[in-house]
């Protein structure tokens, strides 16, 4: 089998499982939020905030230096290399996610007081701190999974922790929710860790049975441990500096709200409903993206080690045309349909209008996945955390000075001036490192020109009903039809296009 088809085979396997699991999950998503109500959606959203740089202390950057050296390895033909410097990567996540779970827990008061308005008990927190070893350590065996291009095996995990998770955090919602808002916080909490240990479980035990099928043959004599600080320390350290800036961010947004005139519960609930409502419908979609721009990093280092530039470009051609095409149909689907999609999904009347609002960010946010992805795959991580610390910085200015004089209409302006810097920053330093040819006409314009003449041609066609979820159906499917159509006419989309 070609290398491209196996390429492609993994991008689909992990596209089909991603999406089967987004559905899922934002289907339990809505579940979790009609049963709790936006307000609790808040607080766990920032719950979620402070874990995350927890995470990020316990992974720092273990998953990037796994997939890197063993991609570099496996192009060398050292297997037992691959074996040696997986037990170095696993011992190095073991430490750093012990030292983050003493570090929540030990502070977890503090936080709890200060940051999350009193508003529950240190619990929660002080729960999800035991699953910080064991999901550094997998992080370690998902990159070495991704670098062998054998995503079977992490992806059967992945189902089994969104299962299980889905399954305990219904338990525990109906047994602790009479109890109120701090038991549906740990309700969510104690559903998530005990997933994650099952997760992490599965996982090494496919790694074990994996190992035994590496060949035990010569090797290059590598200080491996070198090696993984090497690659993981700048991104380490750039990665707490990103995080903690990022929680910080998260936590101010509800604070500087509540300066523009909002009670406490209206600002969190304003906040939990764009983050833990609008942003994963609009990044929904984007699973296709993610799954094939995971798999760019272990390619786009292969290609680098043996210094085969001709394929970069012409992958950069194929990567990024896909990319815009399938960005602004979804651009598209969500600006013309942002009613009926939140009116299904949601019960929320004002999700609609964040929806709509925010769908023209979903081409820079797209596109950016994709861009980190070849910028890591490329050796050029510590750039990608340099974009997103400035991002942050710039972000968090604007929410100090903005939101308590402009209330939510300042954090919509904080949004996109966010996406808008890091997604142009990022494009510019990838066109800086390879001098890719950026195709206005064919990645903007004609998708766009597409766009706009589907979404008139869908408003003089016979209206489909739009109550029902059929009719929605049917009128998405028409304007992705128009869209395939204008893109064909305008030579946007051409023969060779759909060449292995």
């Amino acid at each position: 089998m070609k290398k491209v088809q196996v390429f492609l085979l993994n991008g689909v396997l992990l596209t089909v499982t991603s999406l089967l699991m987004r559905t899922i999950g934002l289907s339990f998503n809505v579940y979790i939020s009609n049963k709790i109500g936006t307000e609790a959606v808040g607080i766990y959203q920032l719950i979620m905030s402070v874990y995350s740089f927890t995470i990020t202390l316990a992974c720092s950057g273990i998953n990037l230096a796994a997939t890197r050296i063993v991609s570099e390895q496996l192009a060398y033909g050292f297997e037992t290399g691959i074996k040696k410097a997986m037990k170095k990567c696993l011992f190095y996540s073991l430490s750093m996610g012990l030292v983050s779970c003493f570090l929540l827990l030990a502070l977890s008061p503090v936080i709890c007081s200060y940051w999350l308005h009193g508003k529950i008990s240190t619990f929660p927190l002080q729960i999800l701190s035991f699953s910080l070893p064991f999901l550094a350590m997998s992080s370690a065996m998902n990159g070495y999974f991704s670098a062998l291009r054998n995503v079977k095996k992490s992806v059967f995990s992945q189902i089994l922790e969104q299962f299980l998770q889905m399954y305990l955090v219904s338990c525990f919602l109906n047994f602790f929710m009479p109890e109120g808002l701090d038991a549906a916080c740990l309700a969510l909490v104690l559903g998530s860790t005990l997933s994650e240990i099952a997760s992490f479980l599965c996982l090494f035990l496919l790694y074990l049975h994996d190992k035994r099928k590496l060949k035990a043959n010569l090797y290059q004599d590598t200080n491996y441990t070198k090696q993984i600080l090497k690659i993981s320390f700048p991104i380490a350290i750039t990665s707490y500096i990103r995080s903690g800036l990022s929680t910080l961010k998260q936590i101010l947004i509800p604070l500087q709200l509540e300066k523009s005139g909002m009670s406490c519960e209206y600002a969190i609930s304003r906040y939990g409903m764009i983050h833990g409502m609008v942003m994963p419908l609009i990044l929904f979609p984007c699973t296709f993206i993610n799954s094939f721009s995971g798999l760019l990093i272990p390619e786009f280092s292969y290609m680098q080690a043996k210094k085969s530039y001709r394929k970069m470009e012409i992958a950069f051609e194929k990567i990024f045309k896909v990319s815009f095409l399938f960005s602004f149909f979804i651009l598209g689907i969500f600006w013309c349909f942002s009613q009926e999609l939140s009116s299904m999904i949601y019960q929320e009347p004002e999700i609609a209008k964040f929806v709509k609002i925010l769908a023209p960010l979903i081409v820079l946010m797209y596109i950016d996945s994709i861009v980190d992805s070849i910028l890591k795959g490329l050796d050029k991580q510590v750039i990608v955390m340099g974009i997103n610390i400035l991002d942050l910085v710039v972000s968090i200015s604007f929410i100090y000075f903005l939101l308590p004089s402009s209330g939510i209409v300042g954090y919509i302006i904080v949004l996109y001036i966010s996406e808008i810097l890091n997604g142009l920053v990022s494009l510019w330093f990838l066109w800086k490192e390879t001098h890719f040819y950026f195709d206005i006409a064919n990645w903007l314009i004609k998708p766009l020109l597409s766009l706009l003449l589907s979404s008139f041609a869908l408003s003089i066609l016979p209206p489909v009903s739009s109550s029902s979820f059929i009719g929605v159906c049917i009128e998405i499917l028409l304007f992705g039809v128009c869209y395939f159509l204008f893109l064909c006419l305008f030579k946007a989309i051409q023969k060779e296009d759909v060449k292995l």
